[in-house]
């Protein structure tokens, strides 16, 4: 694989970037145009850095055509975020303010969530892209279960106080006997005895 240095000072430059570069995959992208301009073929090179030959091909090409600053990844593109970055902030204050009433709910769940984002955010979310989106944002899933609004803690001590079988133990108490349970074998007839 023949290639030509575009500058002159472009082998000294990538000997320096593979000595200081962190990041394994873009070093091994310098590795294989240093290689490349020293002569070595495609293969050797694949074999030296443990990858495709196609792989080699394409860096070299790119420096080829690019230069230096053509062996630096690109930027993908990926599919463009539902909730705006603007509106993420307000999501936040929504969840930290919890359930209104109209809300009917006294806890959030996943679908009470999924219908905000759709109804207040125009965003339509997955369940599981809710809760993604929850992950994202720091929020945890898990919490202590809550306390309905119309629990009354002193209500509920006056329930287990009047309560027949949980607050008072029962008075009658029967002796201990023999077990009728288990074999019916007599003394002398296991397998020892014979």
């Amino acid at each position: 694989m023949e290639v030509q240095l575009r500058q002159e000072k472009d082998l000294e430059r990538l000997r320096e970037r593979v000595a200081k570069e962190r990041d394994a995959r873009q070093r091994d992208r310098y590795r294989i145009v240093r290689l490349a301009l020293q002569g070595f073929t495609a293969v050797q090179i694949a074999d030296k850095v443990g990858c495709a030959r196609r792989t080699v091909q394409q860096w070299v090409y790119r420096y080829r055509d690019e230069g230096l600053d053509g062996i630096r990844e690109r930027p993908r593109p990926g599919q463009p975020k539902k909730l705006a970055t603007a509106s993420e902030a307000a999501f936040c204050r929504r969840m930290a303010a919890g359930p209104t009433a109209a809300d009917g709910v006294c806890t959030f769940r996943g679908r009470d969530l999924q219908r905000i984002l759709a109804e207040e955010f125009g965003a339509n979310y997955s369940l599981q892209g809710v809760y993604d989106l929850l992950h994202r944002l720091g929020f945890s899933c898990l919490k202590p279960r809550p306390r309905h609004r119309k629990n009354d803690p002193a209500a509920m001590a006056a329930w287990l106080a009047d309560a027949p079988l949980l607050s008072r133990r029962s008075g009658k108490r029967t002796a201990a006997g023999k077990c009728r349970s288990g074999s019916r074998t007599r003394r002398g007839l296991d397998s020892k005895a014979r």
